[in-house]
């Protein structure tokens, strides 16, 4: 159900019967009860292109408005707003519909697009750490945004698994003589001490350096070793994935190396374009307007992260076909990517209609508002952070005794994770926020718990009916009216949180809904004696679809809910 559409086909009735015929712009909704549901505020832009009083045009409208329909009233506010009501009757029908559609009225793109998603990109020899979060958690939620809407979404994981730590790790394990069986196994420790021996010793150091060469150059046995650190370290990886109830997989992985043999084209095809220049003996690219070049290959013949990047963005936009390129990485990475994409499109790597984009985030903070570390001082590993949030979860749980160990634990899981993302998702993605277990645990404000909770009471309203679910919606009054129109305002939500790339318009959503509900639970006896059969069938078949319509959302959010709290 796209509401805002279907007023804007009535307003857009109005002008053509009017005779006016300028296209006319969205309503939007109203700021308060009074004001109606949506606001037309088209009169004022159109007065001076007109030579008309706003009153005048918005009389004009007035005159020709259907009433009949979705709409069933309208007022002429100050200088020129006209004020819209929806038509009850016609609100009822829409979520009748809404609720016995699996898809609760949300329409799938007529013309979908591909769409390449580029998010988490862990580090390989080490384990995930909170830095990964933002960046796997916001991409998943626009991953299943997009698919939702029917988009054909392409995950990519861009792992970081070629160059000098290679030669390094190799290096390291040739000395100790291991086959990887042991030391393995504590791959930080062993990037640690790798690290110490390349930072040390000068001839363990240009040992490391030959080992890249040989990968580089394909020799069998460095490209075993090479191979060991990263299906040990994707293994970590996937474990995290599991945990945190994300959709990425060994097959949506697209390492630097995947990129390896177009990186020569690359520059011989920057430089037959007349984009490169050599300054210090390095290639580069200079954009106008930027002091700062893009640096493609160094004076040694390496390359960069700028040469991979317009490798990737290339295969994305040509071999895959993608039509919008969404790269989820923190807002330090800005103005790298300003300048690639500019590179890649000035190139011709990429069409100029290929939508590219950096969803930028910001960082999570601790409690003293710095960057968030464990109390030592050190990173904080991902996979330690969710077992804490499953551990701590289960302490919120009140009646304990009501759930057999095994469901406990379940519950906590899905409590405790769900927490996490919410809180991440809830908020403006670009704005720095702190971690804070209490709040994101709590029953109130705007947490995935107070949204699995609402969804939980609603479950425990049927569990107490018990009895089929036919008839018919009524509106019987302000608070059921707002609901209605609230429930149908989901598909316009989505559709605005996949342009923009935000899912905390999709949060804020959820919570205004849970809360209305929790209202009209309050002041609509649903169950309560006296409250007559079909009065009882109306607002329990509006409880459904608020149910449906929190699962769903959640569900896009990564999020499970679950039937008792």
């Amino acid at each position: 159900m796209k509401l805002k559409l279907q007023i804007n086909n009535v307003i857009k009735e109005a002008f053509s019967k009017a005779g006016i015929e300028d296209e006319p712009m969205s309503v939007s909704e109203a700021t308060k009860p009074e004001f109606g549901d949506f606001q037309f505020n088209g009169a004022m832009a159109l007065s001076k292109k007109l030579g008309k009083n706003p009153r005048e045009i918005a009389t004009q409208l007035m005159e020709n408005l259907d009433l009949t329909v979705v709409l069933a009233k309208a007022e002429i506010a100050g200088p020129g707003f006209i004020n819209l009501w929806l038509n009850p009757f016609w609100l009822a029908s829409q979520c009748e519909l809404a609720r016995k559609d699996s898809r609760l009225g949300v329409e799938a793109r007529e013309t979908p697009i591909k769409v390449v998603v580029d998010y988490s990109g862990p580090n390989m020899a080490k384990q995930m750490h909170v830095g990964h979060l933002r960046s796997t958690i916001i991409g998943d939620t626009l991953a299943n945004l997009l698919t939702y809407l029917g988009d054909e979404v392409i995950r990519q994981n861009h792992i970081g698994d070629w160059g000098t730590q290679f030669g390094m790790l190799i290096a390291y394990l040739e000395e100790i003589h291991e086959d990887g069986a042991v030391s393995l196994k504590d791959l930080e420790q062993f990037y640690k001490d790798a690290k110490g021996r390349f930072d040390e010793d000068e001839g363990f150091a240009n040992k490391a350096r030959e080992y890249v060469v040989k990968i580089q150059s394909g020799d069998s046995h460095c490209l075993e070793l090479w191979q060991k650190f990263i299906d040990i370290s994707l293994g970590h990886c996937e474990e995290v994935y599991e945990k945190l109830g994300v959709n990425l997989t060994r097959e949506d992985v697209r390492a630097e190396s995947f990129y390896n043999d177009d990186l020569s084209s690359v520059i011989s095809d920057l430089d037959a374009k007349g984009l490169l220049t050599q300054s210090d003996g390095a290639q580069c690219v200079f954009l106008e307007g930027d002091e700062v070049p893009v640096i493609v290959q160094k004076g040694d013949g390496g390359y960069l992260y700028a040469t991979t990047d317009l490798a990737a963005l290339r295969y994305r936009a040509q071999t895959l076909g993608a039509q919008r390129i969404s790269y989820v990485v923190d807002a330090r990475q800005g103005g790298h990517f300003k300048q690639v994409f500019r590179v890649a499109k000035e190139a011709g790597f990429v069409p100029q209609d290929v939508k590219l984009e950096h969803i930028a985030f910001g960082t999570m903070m601790g409690k003293d508002g710095k960057p968030f570390k464990t109390r030592e001082g050190g990173t904080v590993k991902l996979i330690e952070l969710l077992d804490e949030a499953v551990v701590k979860a289960k302490e919120t749980i009140n009646d304990k005794e009501s759930y057999s160990e095994e469901e406990l634990e379940a519950l906590a899981k899905i409590i405790g994770i769900g927490a996490v993302k919410y809180a991440d998702l809830a908020i403006n993605r670009e704005s720095n926020y702190i971690f804070n277990w209490d709040k994101m645990l709590s029953f109130e404000g705007n947490t995935s718990l107070y949204m699995q909770y609402a969804y939980a009471r609603i479950q425990s309203i049927f569990r107490k009916y018990d009895g089929p679910m036919e008839g018919d919606i009524i509106i019987g009054d302000a608070l059921e009216h707002r609901l209605s129109t609230m429930l149908l305002r989901f598909e316009d939500v989505l559709n605005r949180a996949a342009v923009d790339a935000a899912p905390n318009q999709i949060t804020t959503y959820l919570y205004e809904l849970a809360t209305l509900f929790m209202r009209f639970y309050e002041q609509n006896p649903i169950l309560k004696e006296g409250v007559d059969e079909a009065t009882k069938m109306s607002r329990l078949l509006l409880a459904d679809l608020t149910a449906k319509t929190i699962q769903q959302g959640l569900d896009i959010l990564g999020i499970e809910t679950v039937d008792k709290l």
